[in-house]
């Protein structure tokens, strides 16, 4: 499932192609996808894409008019491509260009999202916690979030109504980094150890940004599968295996019906 970071490497790698272009056509292979497809959509034809930015896994393609919101789900993924290339299947949403280049959407299983909003206020996007790699998100913040909450720290940091876009992979990596037990209650986590986690947070996030900035070039090809990249995991995924600090062999258990890796002796 693509996260925070593959969604912002989607932004930087189709950014280029499509900021002051204009939009020629919309085409919609189906009607629904995670919802049904708005109509709305077609008021972004015959204007120009002033920007596209993210705000924790959605992309807004920007124009006078509105904006398109674009959720990659759970197999997304965005391709700019010649517009005289065929779609392939799970090729749902074309949006053309009058420069001949097509931004084409694929989502396999259909748990993505195209929407609009004129103004960029819509539902989607409400009741959202700070973006993880601002000053906003620090940890005077999260410390003070946290106060008496017996939630897992785990699931307390992939709280979008927390911090936006800490998705399973980074939380736990992030936490093996800081040392602590993903089964902790947030409530407990002293003020110390808050500096270090969301340092790790950050600095998680932004290394798997940086990794995946090396697959822009695909994002025009189009046999590419831009967005996705080799994750360096110490943990996620990994059950069973030594640990990479102490060589005990990683743990795996659910904690919010999601699976959570990590190592008993290195994390407390």
């Amino acid at each position: 499932m693509p996260e925070l970071p593959e969604v912002e490497v989607s932004r930087m790698g189709i950014s280029p192609h499509l900021i002051g272009e204009t939009v020629a056509k919309l085409t919609f292979r189906t009607p629904k996808l995670r919802w049904d497809i708005p109509q709305e959509l077609k008021q972004m034809e015959g204007q120009v894409i002033r920007n596209i930015s993210r705000r924790a896994k959605y992309l807004l393609i920007e124009t006078d008019v509105g904006s398109a919101i674009v959720h990659l789900g759970m197999s997304g993924s965005l391709r700019v491509l010649d517009a005289e290339i065929a779609p392939a299947k799970h090729d749902h949403v074309d949006l053309k260009l009058t420069n001949g280049k097509v931004l084409r959407y694929n989502d396999p299983r259909r748990f993505g999202a195209w929407l609009w909003t004129e103004d960029g206020n819509h539902a989607a996007l409400g009741a959202m916690g700070p973006e993880p790699l601002t000053d906003e998100f620090n940890a005077d913040y999260i410390a003070e979030k946290a106060k008496g909450k017996r939630v897992a720290v785990k699931q307390f940091i992939m709280d979008n109504k927390v911090v936006v876009g800490v998705g399973n992979i980074y939380a736990n990596e992030s936490l093996f980094s800081a040392r602590i037990h993903p089964t902790r209650p947030a409530g407990k986590i002293t003020s110390k150890e808050w500096v270090l986690l969301v340092s790790e947070i950050k600095q998680v996030l932004d290394t798997a940004i940086k990794q995946g900035g090396t697959t822009l070039k695909d994002f025009a090809q189009a046999d590419g599968k831009p967005g996705y990249f080799a994750q360096e995991l110490q943990v996620y995924g990994k059950a069973g295996e030594p640990c990479p600090s102490c060589e005990e062999l990683i743990s795996e258990q659910k904690i919010g019906q999601r699976n959570t890796f990590f190592c008993n002796n290195c994390q407390k």
